[in-house]
């Protein structure tokens, strides 16, 4: 349980930075509060279709991702994050991402945030 809400935290804080960093990635909200209960629900959303649907595009994408030497990871990165902000705008959120290339930038930087938090912060698996 522990470890779960470290993850949960470490992909708040990547969005967090990510909405920072990037102008087209939008985080909206009356005050600070709001914005990181925003961003908690966000990251959980993010971490359910990281860990349900990504390995599944994966599988499918193996010839592409063999091919391009793994770089092809960088799309399915985007369209990850591209669906975490339409799963959020249907369950009314304040977290939005404008277009595919603003996707790639996000995610790229969700992933290094992310990598570095992981390596800093315990894990108890």
């Amino acid at each position: 349980m522990t470890n779960f809400l470290i993850k949960t935290l470490a992909n708040a804080a990547a969005l967090a930075v990510a909405t920072w960093l990037v102008g087209d990635i939008a985080l909206t909200g009356a005050d600070t509060g709001e914005k990181t209960l925003t961003l908690i629900v966000v990251a959980l959303i993010f971490g359910v279709v990281n860990v349900i649907v990504k390995p599944i595009v994966k599988l499918f994408s193996l010839p592409l991702l063999i091919l391009t030497l793994g770089l092809f990871t960088l799309v399915i990165n985007a369209l990850m994050l591209l669906l975490t902000s339409w799963l959020s705008d249907k369950l009314d959120l304040s977290f939005h991402v404008e277009g595919f290339w603003t996707a790639v930038l996000g995610g790229l930087i969700i992933s290094i945030v992310s990598w570095a938090l992981n390596m800093v912060l315990p894990d108890r698996d």
